[in-house]
């Protein structure tokens, strides 16, 4: 199998020859080559999406946009199996998870926020002239231009088209730069563009590393006019320090260190449901995922022998395996990283309730990146297992014992991200979700997304907000029109 690049309505090889292997997490054998994006190659997609823009998708109409843009999600759930096997074969989850999550969110993407935006209006005011005329002054909203997308590994056809979806109801056009660790459902989503008829040039998708490959190619082009990008924190700063040149607009969602506050007035069955999603769902690489549980002491005791009995019920296995509920990390890349901080853990003193380390997962498995769900307690405020963020399935849980010291112990972080909050109280849920320093917060729920609302991280969990209508800011240009009359 080869993942080529999609531009301007064709797949294409690198035209330097360059490829990279694409293995899959679940035992290491290669799925396929993947072409590397060029210089030239990065340049020629940016050309392709430029022109696009003066071409037939500038003179289409908001509604002949949405309407395309239906047809990509219905063509997409009619693909719904080659969708769900590229997206399994890459990341290695489970396809109970994929099948209701990935695919279908991903291609909801697409309509929901062609028709959240098409009926969202601008501002208009009459303003009184000392002749007596007046002027009219209305918004109007113009396309940003060519978007870069750059989109991660974890949720792969979710967050790109969270981001593709919005950039093409505003008329944009976009170059995609999928993780080199995930290229099939990018790809796959070219053929899909051609088949509802979206001209060339609209969706281009080029593979590659970040410096000195496809990212930093794409991110410093000068006819780039917005980045989005989700990611870790520190290739967020590298993309910013590009997207300076040029004064390019930036969106970000970047790492977390997601706390999860657990009072002893919450309805624990909820709250011990709700924390093995968030600290383990994905195998744990969610950038809204739970590494931080603070538990009020009455329920301490309870809610750690709960949890870790939580953890004893996951099935390991194959994507296949309808009774599996924890795949593989991404990568074996990703596992040694994982693997660092469970044996900094035990290093800074860490009490190890259960995991730690790799499981046995047979001779046709144990090639794959397989690691242990893993629960800590017992470690200094201060330890870096608590302070840096990990992405994998583990979570350090610490008592508390009292409101105001749980809030300093969440906010005590250079991220802000999420928080779940769990109390049946609605005025401390109120109290506490609002002193949070964060940009989403959940009350007796965990990702929880209504697309309407606004998502985004406050410190260094990200730059702007995405969704709903809060996409339009980012997305568009607004221009003021002003007409005596």
């Amino acid at each position: 199998m080869e993942f080529k690049h999609f531009i301007n309505g064709q797949f294409v090889a690198s035209s330097n020859g360059a490829t990279f292997e694409n293995r899959a997490p679940v035992n290491d054998s290669l799925i396929g080559m993947v072409c590397e994006a060029s210089s030239e190659d990065v340049n020629t997609a940016v050309l392709a999406a430029k022109a696009a823009l003066k071409g037939p998708w500038g003179k289409l109409t908001q509604v002949q946009r949405t309407e395309l843009l239906n047809k990509v999600a219905a063509r997409i759930n009619e693909r719904f199996e080659e969708f769900l096997a590229a997206e399994c074969l890459d990341t290695g989850k489970p396809r109970s998870m994929a099948s209701h999550i990935d695919i279908p969110r991903g291609a909801a993407n697409f309509t929901a926020f062609s028709e959240t935006l098409v009926n969202h209006p601008t501002e208009c005011f009459k303003l009184d002239t000392p002749d007596g005329a007046g002027s009219l002054n209305y918004g109007h909203r113009t396309p940003k231009g060519v978007v870069a997308v750059i989109s991660p590994w974890n949720l792969p056809l979710l967050l790109m088209t969270f981001k593709v979806g919005p950039a093409l109801a505003c008329g944009n056009t976009v170059v995609v730069k999928p993780s080199e660790e995930t290229p099939a459902t990018a790809t796959l989503l070219g053929e899909v563009m051609n088949e509802c008829g979206v001209p060339p040039g609209v969706y281009n998708v080029v593979h590659g590393f970040g410096p000195n490959s496809a990212g930093e190619f794409l991110t410093t082009h000068p006819l780039i006019d917005a980045i989005t990008f989700t990611g870790e924190t520190r290739t967020g700063e590298v993309i910013m320090r590009a997207a300076s040149v040029g004064l390019r607009n930036i969106s970000m969602e970047c790492g977390g260190k997601n706390p999860a506050l657990v009072f002893a007035d919450c309805d624990l069955d909820k709250a011990i449901e709700g924390t093995m999603r968030s600290a383990f769902v994905n195998c744990g690489q969610v950038c809204l995922g739970t590494e931080r549980v603070y538990v009020e002491r009455p329920i301490y005791d309870e809610f750690v022998a709960r949890l870790k009995a939580g953890v004893e019920q996951l099935k390991l296995g194959r994507p296949e395996d309808q009774e599996a509920n924890f795949g593989p990390l991404v990568s074996l890349e990703h596992r040694d990283k994982v693997l660092s901080y469970y044996k900094l853990a035990e290093e800074e003193g860490a009490t190890v309730i259960i995991g730690g380390g790799v499981p046995d997962m047979g001779p046709e498995l144990n090639a794959g990146a397989w690691i242990e769900p893993t629960i800590w307690t017992g470690l200094d405020d201060n330890a870096r297992v608590i302070r840096e963020e990990i992405f994998g399935p583990c979570c350090h849980i610490r008592p508390f014992d009292s409101e105001e010291e749980v809030i300093a112990l969440a906010n005590d972080t250079v991220y802000g991200l999420c928080a779940s909050v769990w109390t049946e109280n609605s005025a401390r849920a109120s109290r506490v979700a609002e002193a949070l320093e964060v940009g989403l917060v959940w009350v007796n729920s965990w990702f929880l997304r209504d697309l309407r609302t606004a998502f985004g991280g406050a410190k260094q969990s990200g730059i702007g907000r995405e969704g709903g209508v809060h996409g339009l800011e980012f997305y568009s240009e607004l221009k003021n029109v002003s007409i005596k009359l």
